[in-house]
């Protein structure tokens, strides 16, 4: 005799999954948590980008990066934290089997895009820390936004292959009607590890670590000039600020790294990656926080970013003059 507690996705399907049974608390409880982690992440990163987007302050190359990176970020909390919410509350896929195939594809492009920005950040603070006076003449916004499109370009064409694998492969043939399973096989994971972790974050960090060895050099000279001879007042300020701003992305590369090398172990350890592990289930989200933390480290550590988001909540933006605001007048 089947149980009264049974629930199916689609009664009326004969194929129908069975989902879990939640108390009325339970749903009304985990809706709030997810919708307002969702909302918290699009707000903030929406902040980012009009600060961006309006100041012309913050037209530089190193901000069209954060401006890209911010972009991914919110699209994580626009569309892919809903839709996975919902999957996760309802232990259901009601969105359609068409969908089920589209949603890898935004979420790796989204994945590889914010990775590929870091990438970028970590070249743009290597190149500003090394040779701060000449580093506007080596970085323009035109080639920055050259680079951004390549970023995206790259994404999407990797995506591409991603939706292939997750389309071809047996074992992501759903079992019963209102399932939406996506696996990597072995083979494809060891790819995606060395495209999507192993290769940038070589990169990243060896570029870091260079990084922190010339502002070590840097501060070992300024503590030695006494005169200013060697190093005029321009050249010292240029220092500091871009040594303060490469720690402050630094610190956006670490947190990132630190929310997704987990989830690249444990898929490499089982050997193959499943939607359906309650494991994957929470790496993955542990993935789709950090996305939501690169603002609050903005906040904690760019005084411009503070009085940009004042300048937006309290509609100062719409001043006819407001884009040409002064934001630093605390020097980051």
């Amino acid at each position: 005799m089947e149980s009264q507690d049974v629930e199916y996705c689609y009664p009326s399907h004969n194929t129908s999954c069975t989902k879990d049974v939640r108390s009325r608390s339970e749903y009304i409880f985990m809706y709030i948590i997810f919708f307002s982690l969702s909302a918290l992440t699009v707000f903030l990163n929406l902040l980012v980008i009009i600060s961006v987007s309006h100041f012309k302050q913050l037209h530089t190359p190193t901000n069209m990066l954060v401006l890209s990176l911010a972009v991914a970020d919110m699209i994580v909390g626009l569309f892919i934290m809903p839709v996975d919410g919902i999957r996760l509350i309802e232990t259901c896929w009601y969105f359609g089997e068409t969908f089920c195939s589209i949603f890898p594809l935004v979420a790796t492009t989204v994945v590889s895009g914010s990775l590929g920005n870091l990438v970028f950040i970590s070249i743009d603070r290597y190149i500003a820390v090394s040779d701060p006076l000449l580093y506007s003449t080596k970085v323009t916004i035109n080639r920055v936004i050259i680079c951004i499109s390549v970023i995206w370009l790259y994404s999407l064409i990797y995506s591409v292959a991603f939706l292939f694998n997750h389309m071809f492969y047996p074992e992501t043939r759903n079992t019963c009607y209102g399932e939406c399973l996506y696996v990597l096989n072995f083979t494809w994971a060891i790819v995606d590890l060395i495209l999507s972790l192993i290769s940038p974050c070589s990169v990243v960090i060896s570029l870091y670590l260079r990084i922190y060895c010339v502002a070590k050099y840097q501060a070992q000279v300024i503590n030695s000039i006494t005169t200013g001879v060697s190093v005029g007042e321009k050249g010292l300020t240029l220092l500091k600020s871009e040594r303060k701003a490469a720690k402050t992305l630094g610190i956006v590369v670490f947190v990132y790294l630190l929310c997704w090398i987990p989830y690249y172990i444990n898929g490499l350890s089982l050997g193959s990656v499943t939607s359906e592990s309650v494991v994957m289930t929470f790496l993955m989200w542990l993935m789709y926080v950090n996305s939501c933390m690169n603002p609050l480290i903005y906040a904690l550590f760019y005084p411009w970013f503070k009085i940009s988001t004042k300048h937006i909540i309290t509609l100062r933006i719409f001043d006819s003059s407001s884009s040409y605001c002064n934001l630093f007048t605390v020097q980051i």
